[in-house]
């Protein structure tokens, strides 16, 4: 019992020291994108001005480098975002309230005014704003998020290798938004049990791996990895993937506000995704695997079923019989 508890223990520091440390490869990623600069500048031969201007628009443009790439994160989700919420409750909202304070006095009036011009603004403020730059934002993370994971996994692994065939791809990619919906309303509901401290626990061993499958999902899928070993790897080494999200689990479960846990998410998860791409996991299974993926894989699997199902249109005498899309374990 003393020999689980010391490697359980051992496991899950390990990756929390890689998720940590891992993100301080971002200088070494740009290192390497200098070096190849410079060696492309030493490598190309003497052009006439003619064949240079052809070669020039010939060239594709300069990537941004990573950590540019992150830095537009956080200006988009801290900068304009999350400031922009933090100014309108601590500045605009006081001043507002302070103003007609002044113009009513501290009269029952004012309490009265005041009870309904808040919850307007407010509302008028999330409908308006807040709304719309939630929706926009998770467009433009996921897209800031998957340029920052390829471009990493290129300078530091080479060529993506992928699923073999695009039917493959988006069948992974819908089945692994369909899971990771499920597994997250999984963790929501554990945190219903009795004995609140074993619900707390539960649910944050659900985030810390749900957010490890973020952070890794990236680097696998380029290494051409299908749903069902993305999900065996993490179930058998749960407890190196417990460590790894810790941190972003605590820190995103500060804040009071879903939006603000949203930004503080966005801002620090390029970094998770830098660490994820970096680290190297032990090959070999830890001796109890976890399988809190099989609930939501049966519920994938069934629900998956039923929408080929009625998207398929009625046929006489098929050749053959339909295949559908399900995950085995």
């Amino acid at each position: 019992m003393s020999n689980y508890i010391k490697s359980t223990l051992a496991l899950a520091i390990q990756g929390l020291r890689d998720s940590i440390v891992g993100t301080a490869n971002i200088y070494h990623l740009d290192k390497l994108d200098q070096e190849d600069e410079k060696k492309d500048a030493k490598t190309e031969e003497p052009l006439s001005t003619l064949a240079r201007r052809r070669a020039d628009r010939m060239k594709p443009k300069h990537e941004p480098k990573v950590r540019q790439r992150i830095l537009l994160c956080c200006a988009w989700n801290g900068g304009l975002f999350w400031l922009s919420i933090w100014l309108f409750n601590n500045l605009i909202i006081p001043s507002l309230e302070f103003l007609t304070h002044l113009i009513f006095g501290g009269s029952a009036t004012h309490n009265m005014v005041w009870a309904y011009i808040g919850p307007m603004l407010s509302w008028t403020f999330g409908a308006l704003w807040v709304l719309p730059l939630f929706v926009l934002s998770k467009v433009i993370n996921s897209l800031w998020f998957q340029d920052i994971a390829d471009a990493a996994y290129r300078k530091s692994r080479g060529r993506p290798q992928m699923l073999p065939s695009l039917s493959k791809i988006i069948a992974d990619i819908l089945f692994s938004l369909l899971l990771q919906s499920l597994f997250l309303i999984q963790g929501m509901l554990v945190n219903l049990l009795p004995i609140q401290w074993i619900g707390d626990f539960v649910s944050l061993l659900h985030v810390c791996l749900l957010y490890s499958l973020y952070a890794f999902e990236y680097k696998w899928f380029n290494m051409g990895w299908e749903i069902h070993k993305r999900l065996s790897y993490i179930e058998n080494n749960w407890p190196y993937f417990l460590g790894f999200g810790l941190p972003l689990a605590v820190l995103t479960s500060l804040p009071e506000s879903y939006i603000v846990s949203g930004c503080v998410f966005s801002i620090l998860f390029p970094l998770f995704i830098i660490s994820g791409n970096e680290a190297e996991p032990l090959n070999q299974n830890y001796d109890f695997p976890l399988r809190v993926f099989s609930v939501v894989i049966r519920l994938s699997n069934l629900v998956f079923q039923q929408s080929v199902k009625k998207s398929e249109t009625p046929r006489s005498q098929p050749a053959t019989p339909k295949k559908h899309v399900t995950l085995q374990r």
